[in-house]
């Protein structure tokens, strides 16, 4: 909100400048997250496969998961994926063999709940958000080319991000037209572990959202601004989250209610949108619903291992010159 007030002037504010304390740490993860051992484990070849009748190769949930998460760590197509997963298996001097692209394809659909990684410890401030995924197909070529409008198709990809750590705790897949407050609820039960904090933006602001966050579990504090049109509530009794939220608006203005709250953590919810974006992609390539689910299964999962193998310990630096 602050860039809105400022709008005026705002080629008058500098940007602000952040240094990374842990560099070499940084620089060795970067260049790891690249290394075929980071995404093919020898555990994960011990359970690659079992003989069906004939000597058939039957495929366990692990080699597609280990096929699909190699396919979108390095970006490539599905035959490609093939290719290089063959190429790694025969250098390994293993007798498995590899599944062909179009069992990938297909048993993606079917695979069970894949795992984002281990939460952290302790209680945690979960930042909550959405944003717009393509679905793959001829869309914006049609129109240009050929004159063709084509209905654009889109996903919702709504995340549930710690706060502290930057892991992606929950997610859940949706159509374009499906609200976000109705995600609150699926996001919090995926998350087995305690929260202290709920921080979101104003597209949750409601009372359903605060019935649903205080449903889950006692004690959560709701950080979301109330609309501006917001009025306190007609309850008997003390005043609830959002009506101290309006009375905290109302003594200090809404950036002193940001800096009050700490609601500026709320961006690192948008890096981790803007970082699945880069990494991933923006568009989904699977055609059925359920392929799209386990996609971005398989992009959280691997995003929160590039994490994992190096992030940056970076501090505000002052703009002020010596």
């Amino acid at each position: 909100m602050p860039h809105k007030h400022n709008a005026d002037r705002r080629h008058h504010i500098p940007k602000m400048k952040y240094q990374v304390r842990n560099w070499p740490e940084y620089e060795a993860g970067l260049r790891r997250r690249g290394s075929l051992t980071l995404w093919i484990e020898e555990g994960a070849l011990d359970q690659w496969q079992s003989l069906g009748p004939g000597g058939q190769a039957r495929y366990t949930a692990v080699a597609i998961e280990t096929c699909l998460m190699l396919r979108t760590a390095f970006k490539l197509p599905l035959r490609q994926a093939e290719g290089l997963m063959a190429s790694v298996v025969a250098l390994m001097g293993r007798t498995i063999s590899v599944p062909d692209h179009s069992t990938v394809s297909r048993r993606a659909a079917t695979l069970p709940v894949i795992r984002s990684g281990p939460l952290p410890e302790g209680p945690l401030h979960v930042l909550i958000d959405s944003t717009g995924l393509q679905v793959y197909g001829a869309g914006q070529w049609l129109e240009e080319k050929h004159g063709r409008k084509s209905r654009r198709r889109w996903r919702k990809l709504h995340l549930a991000v710690d706060a502290d750590s930057g892991l992606i705790v929950a997610r859940t897949l949706t159509d374009q037209d499906r609200d976000d407050p109705s995600q609150v609820g699926p996001l919090l039960e995926q998350i087995e572990g305690p929260i202290a904090r709920v921080t979101a933006d104003g597209a949750y602001d409601g009372t359903p959202t605060y019935h649903t966050i205080a449903a889950h579990g006692d004690g959560i504090e709701v950080v979301i601004p109330p609309r501006a049109t917001a009025v306190r509530s007609c309850e008997i009794g003390p005043p609830s989250q959002r009506d101290r939220h309006l009375e905290t608006i109302a003594a200090l203005g809404r950036l002193g209610w940001q800096a009050a709250t700490g609601y500026g953590r709320r961006a690192r919810v948008e890096t981790t949108m803007g970082r699945y974006k880069a990494l991933i992609g923006s568009r989904l390539r699977a055609r059925s619903f359920a392929g799209q689910q386990a996609e971005t299964a398989i992009g959280v999962a691997v995003l929160n291992r590039m994490l994992g193998a190096g992030r940056p310990d970076s501090v505000r630096c002052s703009n002020k010159t010596p």
